[in-house]
């Protein structure tokens, strides 16, 4: 029984290998799909718990709460038991599982794709292609998208998504092992689920979306000091934009985190990055992050470049991560 707990215990602890092969898979194959996806499995308990919270009454910040802490426990409840009977059948099937469960966390390999997949259309000449891919990335109008337009949502997307879809979920797992990972996973599906500033949604999803602001606070900043350094060394790129308009327009975005990335990647780009976005018909804002004097991001060889920066900044941090749990 000893030993089993033992076995469990380490398949659970962060381990070097099991992060090394979970991001090559995920860079090579990208997200897996299968129904007991661990993305899926959250979000369809926390429709459950949800429900149920609120048929109890439970509907303001402390129902918020308790949907966190239900929603943990349920999540390391399956988790647990799950590396324990791998574990119970040989240390190679524990790691298996484990490095399939940290692959099936990481979202740096669909994005890349899905940036590609918006750009390949616009090259395509087919608009109407591009705007329907664009909108599975961000809530805002795509009818009045130009391919302009389409690129920069896309180029926002992937220096925001790199960040809370990649940085922050390898930062944990460093930290916390799967426990780490899949308690950020849980607080990012809370957010992106129940995280609205709206009458349904004020209150009770207050808890996730402050747990999600404080989880990816320090991501979010390591994702721009990483940047900031390759743009230093990769020709064609400003590293000393990326530090300055990283510190200048970060607050232009909403949220504490999400800004550091974007305008660290406008900089990088020497491009600037969001301009006239509309939402249900309204001009919601039309301000620009980046050097005033460098031009909008609108050419494909941008977008190329924003991917190959995505791609290397992932690398490092992936590289450094394994590098920092290799250290006896």
């Amino acid at each position: 029984m000893a030993q089993r707990l033992a076995d469990v215990f380490a398949a659970l602890a962060p381990d070097p290998y099991v992060l090394g092969a979970a991001v090559a898979l995920d860079l090579v194959i990208g997200d897996p799909v299968y129904a007991w996806h661990p993305i899926r499995v959250v979000g369809r308990a926390l429709t459950r718990i949800e429900q149920a919270l609120r048929a109890a009454g439970l509907d303001g910040y402390g129902g918020g709460i308790l949907l966190f802490m239900a929603l943990t426990a349920t999540s390391l409840v399956v988790v647990a038991p799950a590396l324990g009977v791998a574990a119970a059948l040989s240390a190679i099937a524990s790691w298996f599982l484990a490095v399939f469960l940290v692959y099936s966390l990481l979202a740096l390999g669909d994005l890349l794709r899905h940036v590609w997949k918006i750009e390949a259309a616009v090259r395509a000449g087919d608009l109407v292609r591009a705007r329907i891919a664009v909108s599975a990335l961000v809530g805002r109008d795509t009818d009045r998208m130009d391919d302009a337009a389409c690129r920069r949502a896309a180029v926002e997307s992937l220096s925001e998504n790199l960040a809370d879809g990649f940085v922050s979920p390898v930062f944990w797992y460093v930290l916390g092992g799967i426990p780490g990972l899949v308690l950020f996973k849980v607080v990012s599906t809370m957010d992106s689920m129940v995280g609205y500033k709206t009458p349904r949604y004020f209150e009770f999803g207050w808890c996730g979306a402050r747990l999600d602001d404080a989880m990816n606070y320090v991501p979010a900043r390591l994702t721009w000091v990483v940047v900031v350094g390759l743009a230093t060394v990769l020709p064609g790129y400003s590293g000393l934009k990326a530090w300055s308009i990283g510190l200048r327009d970060h607050g232009v975005l909403l949220g504490p985190n999400a800004g550091w990335s974007e305008a660290g990647a406008a900089g990088a780009l020497q491009r600037r990055l969001v301009g006239p976005i509309w939402l249900r018909g309204e001009l919601v804002t039309d301000v620009w992050i980046g050097d005033s004097l460098d031009p909008p991001l609108q050419a494909g060889g941008d977008v190329t470049r924003a991917m190959v920066l995505a791609l290397l900044a992932g690398a490092v941090v992936a590289a450094s991560s394994v590098a920092v749990l290799t250290v006896p």
